[in-house]
């Protein structure tokens, strides 16, 4: 009885010992990967990266990351100047294969999502005077840009100072994004001596992806612009 009794406990306590050197050596692992990601310019700033599955040492040994999370709230996307932030950025992988010091990793399969708020979009659209003619006699500020919010399902509301915009649907083919369907109400174009009221389709490119994923869609929501990702053989490090 004894005999067993010391064999049960040498047991419990080395599968404590391997537990706690797993968890240590993914909590190494994590932090690696994340610097891996951040020197390979995929991102910035640095992610958080948490590595799914256990044990973990044995996922180290084939080489093949069962899944990998990848979570940001610091990133910007856009172009030139007009680069602005991508929320609540969140990306899982699968089929994670690494090289042994972490200094290569390809991924079979990535999805993600992120944020874009309607007052950060607004910041990628033209400013008023390109998209009005005659923008000048509405009185508004050379700066002025379309103030923009969510105008149901599949649908961008916008308003240009005290004048309604109309209702603009969103679609999105490869990086670029499109906003089309805005119209100048009577009483604005009246003001701005035009007889078309209908706004040209503005589009605007979202460059430097994160994770090297690609841009799948984008749908409206109550609090922005709602980004999906996905993502084939991408090469995430080296």
């Amino acid at each position: 009885m004894r005999g067993w009794l010391k064999a049960t406990i040498g047991v419990v306590v080395l599968s404590g010992v391997l537990v706690g050197a797993d968890r240590i050596a993914v909590g190494v692992a994590e932090d690696e990967a994340a610097e891996q990601i951040l020197k390979s310019g995929w991102m910035s700033p640095k992610p958080d990266v948490s590595i799914e599955g256990f044990p973990f040492l044995t996922q180290v040994v084939s080489r093949k990351l069962d899944g990998v999370l990848i979570s940001s709230d610091g990133l910007t996307v856009g172009e030139g100047k007009d680069k602005v932030d991508l929320r609540a950025f969140r990306a899982r992988l699968s089929g994670v294969e690494v090289s042994g010091n972490m200094s290569s990793a390809t991924v079979a399969h990535g999805t993600g999502s992120a944020l874009i708020t309607y007052s950060d979009l607004a910041r990628l659209l033209p400013p008023a005077s390109e998209l009005v003619p005659n923008f000048g006699r509405l009185s508004l500020g050379a700066g002025t840009r379309l103030s923009l919010s969510y105008g149901g399902p599949g649908k961008i509301k916008a308003s240009l100072g005290p004048f309604p915009v109309g209702d603009a649907s969103v679609r999105s083919k490869g990086t670029t994004v499109t906003v089309d369907g805005f119209e100048l109400n009577a009483m604005a174009s009246l003001l701005v001596g035009v007889s078309d009221k209908s706004l040209e389709p503005i589009s605007f490119t979202l460059s430097e992806l994160p994770a090297g994923l690609n841009l799948s869609s984008v749908t409206p929501q109550e609090d922005g612009l709602q980004l999906a990702f996905d993502g084939k053989d991408v090469k995430l490090i080296g």
